[in-house]
């Protein structure tokens, strides 16, 4: 493998202390690969990225703080020329779809051959695509029927705040987030707000 003179520098957030080693250890092999950083949640992640100024930043999508498909949402509004890779468990076609609205380059399972990811990190470097196939073809299935204050309702809902309690996380009133709860359990077809949060979790739009 021919080494660049400029090695790609990457960041990695991943709040699993043993997977992050592991990635950094993986990548560190690599000669045109430069492991700059590692943060174990989605601010700290934030932090570095204005710190350090990586080429790549390569996260996991659930994590505390900031999500991993937050953090791309907030790069892609800052306009920071750093391109995102999403490294996964999260299988799922509605969160392959939400990564490629936030501006993702990159959306790999953890369960793939350790040498497709050092390939796609390449590949994302040159202004390519890296998208587990079988997920390209399933995210243009069912579209995510929520918009971004029901989603946000119902997983504050989800994780057991009241009403009262969502409205003041998201500075709005209550009768505004039972709005929202409503509207979402409508689009999903459920009975309360529990069914719709799970739902919604299977189907990655959460």
């Amino acid at each position: 493998m021919t080494t660049l003179a400029h090695p790609i520098r990457i960041l990695l957030a991943e709040d699993q202390a043993m997977v992050r080693g592991a990635l950094s250890a993986l990548l560190g092999l690599e000669g045109d690969i430069d492991v700059v950083g590692a943060a174990a949640d989605g601010e700290a992640a934030w932090r570095e990225l204005q710190r350090l100024k990586p080429d790549l930043l390569v996260t996991d999508i659930e994590m505390p703080g900031l999500t991993g498909l937050e953090l791309a949402q907030r790069i892609q509004r800052h306009a920071l020329p750093i391109k995102v890779v999403i490294v996964t468990t999260f299988g799922r076609a509605g969160f392959l779809r939400r990564a490629l609205d936030a501006g993702v380059c990159g959306y790999l399972l953890k369960d793939a051959p350790a040498e497709d990811l050092a390939e796609a990190l390449r590949k994302v470097h040159r202004g390519g695509r890296a998208i587990d196939p079988q997920l390209a073809l399933d995210a243009w299935g069912q579209a995510d029927p929520l918009n971004d204050r029901e989603r946000q309702a119902l997983r504050l809902a989800g994780e057991g705040m009241s009403a009262g309690e969502i409205a003041a996380q998201l500075n709005l009133s209550q009768g505004t987030v039972r709005n929202y709860l409503s509207e979402a359990i409508g689009k999903l077809g459920v009975g309360n707000r529990i069914e719709a949060y799970r739902l919604a979790r299977q189907q990655g739009w959460l």
